[in-house]
């Protein structure tokens, strides 16, 4: 079993910024990936950036140029820095983490309980 630990949400104003992190525990044999998606009111839940344990990043389109996520293997934690936010960025962040334990060695996916990030003046 995986726990995650998210933390880092909030309320902020339009162009400030924000840094989530996601801190990975368990008998963790590996990591594939990890990532976060958010979910705002009405709208479906979306990937907004993963990054893999090598290190290759993907981004939604609406989010390049003004979030970075970055992660640190040894600690197990990824963290999504988020710059420049807009009101269309507020919705309820969710990490992911896509990988094995030394009891489970084929490949599961592990939620984290969610952040709230409010954009608003």
């Amino acid at each position: 079993q995986v726990q995650l630990v998210e933390s880092g949400g909030g309320l902020v104003q339009p162009g400030g910024s924000l840094r989530l992190s996601c801190a990975a525990s368990g008998s963790i044999f590996s990591i594939y990936s990890m990532g976060w998606y958010r979910q705002a009111p009405g709208k479906q839940r979306e990937l907004v950036a993963s990054i893999t344990s090598g290190g290759s990043t993907n981004l939604i389109d609406s989010v390049k140029g003004r979030f970075t996520i970055s992660r640190d293997n040894a600690k197990n934690t990824v963290y999504l820095q988020m710059n420049s936010l807009k009101p269309e960025d507020t919705a309820v962040y969710h990490c992911h983490f896509y990988g094995s334990t030394w009891s489970h060695r084929s490949s599961f996916g592990s939620w984290g309980q969610g952040t709230q990030v409010t954009v608003s003046s």
